[in-house]
């Protein structure tokens, strides 16, 4: 009976954490995307609707917001594999930074450059060391990390 609760329990856990990364991704990717709108607003109208084939401010915050959800999903896989970085708030906030810092190397400057050329849409240099994005990035991370331990238990 108690390796049942036990079983139970932890599986809750894991399904709340995964609804917690998408959760808390998308509160960084609101805020985020509030940044890209103010201060890179061609990135969030054109570019990256653009990658999927579409247009406009609408698009790019769906798509930005599921990019975010998905990439929380990821950080939490990442936390389940080395719980010891979710053990305070601090641990979890500097993991959610690194993470944006990767995912601001990978994503931003190589991945999305060569997506928009690959769509024919004009694509900024490779590798695309925007000091704006890498600061977006970053934000997204913090607020992804200061969430996370708030809702990982959904």
């Amino acid at each position: 009976m108690s390796s049942q609760t036990a079983t139970a329990t932890v599986e809750q856990y894991e399904q709340g954490a995964w609804r917690g990364g998408i959760v808390s991704g998308l509160v960084g990717g609101v805020v985020m995307g509030a940044m890209l709108t103010m201060q890179m607003t061609p990135v969030i109208q054109n570019a990256i609707p653009a990658m999927y084939g579409l247009s406009g401010l609408a698009a790019g915050w769906g798509a930005h917001l599921f990019h975010s959800a998905v990439l929380g999903l990821v950080f939490a896989a990442g936390l389940k594999a080395v719980p010891s970085l979710a053990d305070t708030r601090g641990k979890s906030i500097a993991a959610g930074v690194a993470y944006g810092v990767v995912l601001w190397v990978v994503l931003a400057a190589l991945v999305m450059p060569v997506w928009l050329g690959a769509v024919g849409f004009p694509a900024p240099p490779l590798p695309n060391l925007n000091p704006m994005s890498l600061v977006g990035h970053v934000v997204y991370g913090a607020v992804l990390g200061a969430a996370f331990p708030s809702v990982a238990d959904l």
